[in-house]
């Protein structure tokens, strides 16, 4: 099975090496630390179905990328106005909140562009219909607003899960 120290490698390579602002917020955001746990499980699941774990390498990474896009605006003032992540200052924190937001957005961009330009074709609309489901409305975005709406308020376990799921 490929290993988290071989999904960083993978990630660094997709991700932009040039030495803009947003550029290094991209990187410190999304190679500073995390068990990658999203991108070793697809790779075990494609071993187990028979697949070369390497085939869905891109789509680990992309995955990993809009994990680290949500993490960013996540703990944005706006939202949970959190200072640290994995123990580092947010990405907003080092880069400012500007920044952080562009680092962000482009973050889940690229992640689309590795997905339309690495996934094989007969599988990438449903790869891609799957990922925006689970960041819009019903998924990442739709949590989100649960939980701000539900700030300093006692809420139901039913929606505690909502938020969560």
């Amino acid at each position: 099975m490929l290993n988290v120290k071989t999904i960083n490698l993978k990630l660094k390579d997709f991700l932009p090496k040039d030495s803009s602002i947003v550029s290094r917020a991209m990187r410190y955001s999304t190679l500073g630390g995390g068990k990658r746990f999203r991108a070793v499980l697809m790779m075990a699941v494609a071993e187990a179905l028979g697949r070369p774990a390497s085939k869905v390498m891109p789509a680990a990474c992309a995955v990993e990328m809009i994990h680290a896009f949500t993490l960013i605006h996540d703990d944005l003032p706006a939202m949970d106005d959190s200072d640290y992540r994995r123990g580092k200052p947010s990405c907003h924190k080092v880069y400012g909140e500007d920044m952080a937001i562009l680092a962000g957005d482009a973050l889940c961009i690229l992640a689309f562009e590795v997905l339309a330009k690495k996934t094989d074709k007969k599988v990438l609309t449903s790869v891609i219909t799957e990922l925006s489901v689970s960041l819009g409305v019903r998924g990442v975005v739709g949590g989100q607003e649960l939980d701000l709406v539900s700030e300093g308020k006692k809420i139901s376990l039913k929606k505690l899960r909502a938020i969560h799921a």
